[in-house]
Parts: structure tokens; C-alpha cells; sequence
């Protein structure tokens, strides 16, 4: 289990604060005390998504299918220095990603460390 803090939570509100589908998944993390698989879950399932593995490997492999675009070095950066709102709008642009859940997949990754999560492809380069 990815647990947000309440702190965490508020970082991201104050970046975040014009973005209402941002906002609508931060209060659902917050009901669902920081359990952030959970509540990628249920805005999956509000977004039409059927999920078919357990939360946890449900997110990891949602974040791993948008890698190479969220490891792109120009949003990179921006996520390196905890900067979420570029690549927020970046994902919401992508007609295929699933927007209500943009919010979700990237706290993901910013806890799991963003080089990190990008390795994988900084061994193809």
C-alpha cells in the first residue's frame, strides 16, 4: 500500500488548486485515509475502468503503461523538483489516458522516485 500523508495532500492541493478533477482525486485519497491504490480503484471504476488485479499491481502497471511519456526529460524535470501541474496538464491532453486518474498515477510515481520509475528507459538510451 502507497500512503499519502495529509500533508502530502495538501502540497498537492496548493499545486493543484485550479484543477478540479485534481481536487475531486485528493479528497478521495483523503477518505480513504492516504490509501492511494485504493482510491486510484475507485476513480478507475467512476471512470468506466474495469480493473482485473489488486489495487497496488492495478497502479504500477497503469503508471508502467504511461512511462515513456511521463519520463519525457522536459516533464521530467518538473516532477524531479516536485513540480506537479506542467505534466498534469501534459497527461490531460493525451486523449487515451484516463484524466481522473492522472492525479493518482503521479503521486504514485513521485513516491516511488521519479528516476527510478524512469530508469528503466535510461538504460535504452
Amino acid at each position: 500500500m502507497t500512503k499519502v500523508t495529509s500533508q502530502e495532500i495538501a502540497q498537492f492541493r496548493s499545486q493543484l488548486a485550479d484543477d478540479s478533477q485534481a481536487m475531486e482525486a485528493l479528497d478521495l485519497i483523503e477518505d480513504c485515509d492516504g490509501d492511494l491504490e485504493d482510491a486510484a480503484m475507485s476513480l478507475a471504476i467512476r471512470a468506466g475502468q474495469q480493473p482485473e488485479r489488486t489495487n497496488a499491481e492495478w497502479l504500477d502497471a497503469l503508471a508502467k503503461k504511461w512511462r515513456a511519456v511521463i519520463c519525457e526529460q522536459e516533464y521530467r524535470e518538473d516532477l524531479v523538483n516536485g513540480s506537479i501541474p506542467a505534466m498534469m496538464t501534459h497527461l490531460t491532453t493525451i486523449p487515451a489516458f484516463p484524466k481522473i486518474l492522472a492525479t493518482p498515477v503521479l503521486i504514485y510515481i513521485l513516491k516511488q522516485g521519479v528516476n527510478t520509475f524512469c530508469e528503466p528507459l535510461d538504460s535504452l538510451k
